[in-house]
């Protein structure tokens, strides 16, 4: 089944998987104003689906993920502070929207990955790229910054120092060097990227799901400083009273695979 959320994103579903692709392959998926709404409507449909186990955000095409913004908007759409400004909530709106997806999210990366590109490959949870992948943040040679939560996304990666080194040198590097840092979590060659990423998404949904959405939720609030309440410690084991629970401990019993509802 395949519906469109928007012409330039879209959004399909194989089973518990859902696949969210930016769609402009003639444009090397560049971000344009519809774009961004599209991509947070299809993360809002998905996010409000408890059948989704996992979500795949890729782009169209063979050449890139994403190079970043469509530089032909900026001067109809972002030509001043106050222009920016708003056209930035819109930006917001889709990058809360990838981050606070309950479900496991995948970036497939193919081609390039580069600006609002890796901005929206940070804020998902897992990011597998091919050995022809190219990352990088060149705003600084546009006069532009990144902004707060982008940087807070990129800093969380690969930690302070070498954010900045990728905002100051505004350089375009390889995998392997994505990989060095902290970007991405698996390199492989490019004709495999598709099987590796299918094989990495069967094991994410063979998982129990509630636990993984447990999982995401427990490592973002494990990010704030506030000292962990009563009633968090006790989420911590809330499994026990599950179904599922009840499923994979007696299945890996018997040495059998589970199938876990997701209650």
């Amino acid at each position: 089944m395949s519906t469109a959320t928007d012409p330039v994103v879209l959004l399909d579903r194989d089973g518990a998987v859902a696949t969210i692709t930016l769609n402009r392959a003639d444009k090397l998926n560049a971000l344009n104003r519809a774009m961004w709404i599209g991509v947070r409507d299809a993360f809002h449909e998905v996010s409000a689906d408890p059948s989704v186990r996992c979500v795949v955000l890729t782009g169209a095409g063979e050449r890139a993920f994403c190079p970043g913004a469509d530089i032909s908007e900026f001067e109809t759409a972002r030509a001043s502070a106050a222009q920016a400004a708003e056209y930035g909530k819109l930006m917001d709106g889709a990058m809360e929207a990838i981050a606070d997806c309950p479900h496991p999210v995948v970036v497939k990366v193919k081609g390039i990955c580069v600006g609002g590109g890796l901005e929206i490959a940070c804020l998902a949870d897992m990011r597998i790229c091919q050995e022809s992948s190219r990352f990088g943040v060149p705003v600084n040679k546009l006069g532009l910054t990144m902004g707060y939560s982008e940087i807070a996304a990129l800093i969380g990666l690969v930690g302070k120092t070498n954010a900045l080194e990728i905002l100051y040198e505004a350089r375009v590097f390889g995998a392997a060097e994505a990989k060095e840092k902290g970007l991405v979590n698996r390199v492989v060659p490019d004709a495999e990227i598709d099987a590796t990423v299918a094989e990495s998404v069967s094991r994410i949904v063979a998982g129990a799901p509630l636990v993984n959405r447990w999982h995401k939720k427990f490592a973002r609030r494990l990010e704030q400083a506030a000292p962990l309440t009563e009633a968090e410690i006790a989420e911590g084991y809330a499994a026990f009273d599950t179904q599922d629970f009840q499923t994979g401990y007696k299945a890996f019993l018997a040495k059998a695979t589970p199938d876990f509802e997701g209650r």
